[in-house]
This record gives C-alpha cells, structure tokens and sequence, in this order.
C-alpha cells in the first residue's frame, strides 16, 4: 500500500508537468522533435557514468534522497523561467524543459521501480506489481486533471509547485519504506550496490536478457513516437496559447492512463501470475502488430493516393467544444488517437509491470545500473533515430501505409524477442506463486 501510494504521488507529479512540456513541443511543432530527443539523448548519455558513480558508492537510502531531491529544488528553479516565457521564446525554454522532464521522468520511475525490485521477490513482484502500477496510474489520471482544472486558475508556472509538493510526498513514503526495509533479517539495503559506473553500459552486452530489453525498448518506441509527432503538429496549428494545449494534452494522458488502469485491474495481474511475467511483453507486442495492420488496411481503403498527408480529422464533437474545423492536418484523428491511447495504455498497463516484475531475477547491480541505461539513454536513442526517420521517410515519400507495414514489420519481431526475453537463460529461477500453484493443482 505505502508502495502504491509512493508510485500514485510520483507520476502525479510528472503528469502535472507533462502537458506543460508538450505544450512546449505543441509550440513549436514536431519539426523540433529531433533536436528535443537529440539533446535528450546526449544528456542521457552524461548522466549515465554519474548515475553509476552515485550506486556504485552510496546506499540505497542517500541514492534515493539525493536524486529526488535534485529534481525538486530543480522544479522551483523553473518557475520563474515560466513567469518570463513570452521573453525566453518557446523554442529555447522548449529544449531545457523538455530535456529536463525527460530525464526527470526515466530516471525517478527508473530509480522507483529499481527499488521495488530491490524489496520484493519474483513470486511477489508478479502478484503485488500490476497493484502498484495501478497506484502510479491513478497518479497518471489525477495528474492530467489537476493541470486542467488549475492551468486556467493559477497559471503554468505555479503547476511545477504543486509538482514538486507531490514529489517531495513520493520521497518521504520512499525513505520510509526503505527503512523499514532495512530492518528487515538479510536486508542489502544499507549497502552500496559496488562494482563498476560504467557496468550498465557493459552488461548491455554481456547479459542477453538485457540485449532483448533493449530491442524491444527500440522497437515498441517507434509508433507512440510517430503519433506524438503527428499531434505536436496538430497541436502547433489548432491550438492557440499555452493553457489551450497543456489542456489538450493532459486529455489524451487521461484516456492513456485509464485504460492502463483498466488493464492493471483486470488482464495484467492474472496473465503475470497464471503465466508469467513474460507473457506481459508479448501479449502487448501483439496488440501492436494487429494495430499496425489495421492501419495499414485504413490507409489504404481511404488515403492510398494522397501519401503521407492526408486529413487529420477530429471528432465532430471534440470540433465543436475546442472551436476547431474538423479537417486539421493530414492523418485521421480518430485514427492516430488510438494508436496513441492503446500503445501507450498497454506499455503503461501490461509492458511496465511485466518488464519490473523480470528484473527482480537479476543481480542487484543490473537491477540499477543496467535497466537504469536501457530507460534512459536506450530509450531517448530511439526516440531520436525514429523522429529522424519518420522525418526522412517522409521527405522520401513514403506514405502512412508505408510507415505502418515497416512498423507492422518490426512489431512482428517484437513478438519473437518478446518472448526470449522472458526465457532468457541468464534469469534466475522464476519462484511459483500461490495462485498459480494452486490453479496447477485444480
């Protein structure tokens, strides 16, 4: 419960700040996404060896406290940069914050779940995750509403105030779920993980289960990337001023969030606990084969001849409430809406847990150093390589149902590298649970 409750102030922190960061992107639009990513990537790339330094050295506890910390007295720091955003120019204030938050986001839920892993075994992890993930997603809902109904009343700079209150609860239920961890007969929690700062780097080539890690965090990146693309521009174009598009935003988060919710409450926790945490990876895999073909038969049957640019259409209703013409862009709204909403919904609901649940069956040292790098810098790397690619597909003249068949393609794999990912040799046992024991025997 306290885990739940640390994970639900933690993302309600970021989900106040996220709309606030793609309103800067909805501003300048997703020509700026490469360089956003690219830059993205380069810090990664510097906080990595620090990061491993920071492990390598220090407890659990002060690894903690000090990284939270940082990103709190860092919130504050933004605030007046916000107060003077018509001064600053979107695009420079667009580049800092959305590193920042980048990096915020993967590396507190990143450090977040490393501690989970850290308290609980194999056996619990698949049974308690999907729970505490659940938690993390109510923050997830709570957030995006927040922004929306306080943006209008106190203005985007006082919401990374809220956000830093939030995650300043998050940190205090974390210490004391570490202290009371430590206590604990056996405990490893008062001892600095060691070894090397460069290990997460090198264990990406000597582990396979976290080369798999790292090719599925390449390949299920690139569809939420596109669709992000397509609504930055959208959001350029038809939504006028800051508060019009953080509300926008935090909208889509919503319905995001709550399907994940909805599979935590539902499929997650008795796929992980009947079969596996590994089945919690290729049964979102599927989902986005199925998502990409059927993209590729809707780009066919009504926009084959006009390429990549088409009609970006929203709901006639969605039209009328936000005083836009339903013909917006090239892409069909309702379309690229439920891309968005169920990849993100199944990596936030189903992958999340499953893969959390996974690197409970490393050594410690992987658990931070290693899932820490694929997280951060692995996952920004792709970032950047499928903005740039859609961007060069684009110019070349391929279509959405073009994009979609080499997406279709590459979720095909994921599939396969899914499933060995689960059944790597290098993972230790899998314990049983109770429930799945127990349906065994009936």
């Amino acid at each position: 419960m306290l885990s739940a409750l640390a994970f639900f102030f933690l993302l309600t922190a970021y989900y106040i700040i996220r709309p606030v960061r793609d309103q800067l992107s909805g501003a300048v639009g997703s020509i700026a996404l490469p360089l956003f990513y690219a830059a993205t990537f380069s810090v990664m790339l510097l906080l990595t060896p620090l990061f491993g330094w920071l492990a390598a050295r220090f407890p659990r506890r002060k690894l903690l406290g000090w990284s939270y910390s940082f990103f709190i007295v860092c919130l504050f720091v933004f605030v007046p940069a916000f107060v003077a955003q018509d001064r600053i120019g979107a695009r420079t204030l667009g580049v800092v914050f959305f590193v920042w938050v980048s990096v915020f986001n993967l590396f507190v839920v990143s450090l977040f779940w490393s501690f989970m892993a850290d308290i609980f075994g194999s056996a619990a992890a698949r049974r308690v995750f999907p729970l505490i993930a659940l938690g993390g997603m109510a923050g997830a809902v709570f957030g995006p509403l927040v922004t929306s109904l306080l943006v209008n009343l106190i203005g985007v700079a006082s919401l990374l105030v809220v956000s830093a209150s939030m995650l300043g609860a998050s940190l205090a239920l974390l210490l004391k779920l570490s202290t009371r961890q430590e206590r604990m007969p056996g405990s490893s929690g008062r001892e600095a993980i060691g070894g090397s700062l460069w290990a997460g780097i090198r264990e990406l080539w000597s582990r396979p289960f976290l080369r798999y890690m790292a090719i599925l965090m390449l390949f299920g990146d690139g569809i939420g990337t596109l669709a992000y693309a397509l609504v930055a521009d959208y959001a350029k174009l038809h939504l006028a001023g800051s508060a019009a598009r953080t509300a926008f935003y935090g909208h889509i988060d919503l319905a995001v969030n709550t399907l994940g919710a909805l599979l935590q409450l539902t499929l997650t926790r008795w796929l992980m606990v009947r079969h596996g945490a590994g089945w919690g990876l290729v049964l979102p895999a599927i989902v986005n084969t199925l998502l990409l073909i059927a993209a590729i038969v809707f780009a066919a049957e009504h926009m084959m001849e006009f390429g990549f640019s088409l009609s970006l259409r929203l709901p006639e209703a969605v039209a009328s409430v936000v005083g836009r013409p339903a013909l917006v862009l090239d892409f069909s709204v309702p379309m690229l809406a439920v891309m968005l909403v169920v990849t993100r919904g199944f990596a936030y609901g189903m992958t999340k847990p499953a893969t959390d649940a996974l690197y409970t069956r490393v050594p410690r040292e992987t658990r931070y150093k290693g899932k820490n790098f694929i997280e951060t810098a692995v996952w920004r790397f792709g970032d950047f390589v499928v903005t740039v690619g859609v961007s060069g597909l684009g110019m070349l003249g391929v279509g959405v149902a073009g994009m979609a068949a080499i997406g279709a393609t590459i979720s095909g794999a994921a599939i396969w590298f899914a499933r060995r990912a689960g059944l790597s040799s290098d993972l230790s046992p899998e314990q049983p649970s109770a429930e799945a024991a127990a349906s065994t025997r009936s």
